[in-house]
């Protein structure tokens, strides 16, 4: 038996709940509005519960539930290191597509390690965003990353940039590292294509694929083609499809890891 395995095991098991601003051990504080309704009414947790607290700093905070009425507050102990995130520290610049499917996208993507989210507003883009209604769906995404976050564990939160150009969003890129385009019938594999990292960048289009002159573009800035095998996939699945491979193959997800 592993008594420290179990202790783990055991923190893994609590409630997470991602809190904006600095927090240290031994702190008092009331919860904001959205976290206090969830533990309190979807968890249903009494006074003396564990749960543990996280900023995206890298660190989290076990911590004892004080209240349950309002305002909840809660005491924290301790700091302690948070998960490790990916060695692979994935970016993926994604074609913005419909709904609830960016939504997803963010989610897994979440939980297979990357590091940060760009969506891009492409040429062939079927969702359209500009001015407070892009910075509203910027906030909107970014809050699937925190829920995804508390939910697996992670101790950090990919940043969701503002929706950007192919353009625009290369030229922020760091000039080092690899750079994939997901591309069907392209003759280079995946896992076979990475060559450096970090940064590691994965380039996948909206519903419907990227233009001839965004193709270029990318190309261009040093953008390989890989496949993700002989099937067509969805905007939806391929960028998680290739996470998961490169995650299994050269991240957090190989086997013994």
């Amino acid at each position: 038996m592993n008594p420290a395995g179990g202790l783990r095991n055991n923190a893994r098991m609590q409630p997470r709940t991602f809190h904006p601003g600095p927090l240290s051990g031994g702190d008092e504080l009331v919860l904001g509005d959205a976290a206090a309704r969830h533990l309190r009414t979807v968890l249903r947790l009494q006074r003396g519960a564990r749960l543990v607290l996280f900023n995206g700093d890298g660190r989290e905070y076990p911590a004892e539930l004080l209240t349950t009425g309002k305002p909840l507050r809660v005491r924290l102990d301790a700091a302690r290191p948070g998960l490790a995130d990916s060695p692979l520290a994935p970016v993926l610049m994604q074609g913005i597509c419909r709904g609830a499917r960016m939504d997803l996208v963010i989610q897994k993507a979440t939980e297979l390690g990357v590091a940060a989210i760009l969506p891009l507003a492409c040429e062939r883009s079927v969702v359209r965003l500009d001015g407070p209604r892009a910075e509203a769906r910027r906030q909107h995404w970014q809050g699937v990353a925190r829920a995804a976050a508390e939910q697996c564990g992670r101790a950090s939160v990919p940043r969701i940039g503002a929706a950007a150009t192919l353009a625009d969003g290369i030229a922020a890129l760091p000039a080092a590292g690899s750079r994939l385009l997901l591309s069907p019938g392209a003759g280079t594999g995946i896992g076979a294509a990475l060559r450096q990292w970090p940064p590691l960048v994965i380039l996948c289009g909206p519903e419907g694929g990227f233009s001839d002159g965004e193709r270029a573009l990318a190309a261009g800035a040093g953008f390989t083609p890989v496949s993700l095998g002989p099937r067509v996939l969805r905007t939806e699945t391929a960028p998680l499809v290739a996470l998961a491979i490169l995650q299994y193959l050269y991240g957090d997800l190989r086997e013994g890891g």
